[in-house]
């Protein structure tokens, strides 16, 4: 595979060091940017010299927050078109309305099992050239119940 760009916002460094091993286990060219806030997210963005093929976003996190950053993102020309998953320990179904309400892709619980969490991002990156339509369409084909997929494509 070519390499994929991840970033991932999120200020939780256990969480964020199983996603990085949980990507590089399943695409070894993945390269993923880390922030630990919205704010953070949005430098490392502009730094760039092509945008990420998606991005995740933590709802809570200092400085700027998931929902914050998200608006900010969606409300920016050159990054409305990454598609955005916000993800959360919260499973409350306000988050997951206000998700797609402001344009994230979808919403996932954060798995506290390592191979969920491998098999999530492998559904995830193996799709990603694929468009978001295909995306969305095979993170439903794959049943995950902690995934919720925000409005239809």
């Amino acid at each position: 595979m070519d390499g994929k760009v991840i970033l991932l916002a999120d200020d939780d460094m256990d969480d964020t060091e199983m996603f990085c091993e949980a990507l590089a286990e399943i695409d070894e060219n993945a390269i993923c940017h880390c922030a630990e806030n919205g704010s953070e997210a949005l430098k490392i963005l502009s730094s760039l010299d092509k945008n990420p093929g998606v991005i995740f976003l933590d709802l809570n996190m200092p400085i700027m927050n998931g929902w914050d950053c998200l608006k900010r993102l969606k409300s920016d020309d050159r990054y409305k078109e990454i598609p955005v998953i916000m993800i959360s320990t919260s499973s409350h179904k306000n988050d997951m309305e206000t998700a797609s309400k402001l344009g994230a892709l979808c919403y996932f619980v954060k798995p506290n099992n390592f191979n969920d969490l491998k098999e999530i991002l492998r559904t995830i990156t193996s799709n990603l050239q694929n468009g978001v339509n295909n995306l969305v369409q095979s993170l439903k084909d794959a049943g995950f119940k902690n995934i919720f997929v925000c409005g239809e494509k």
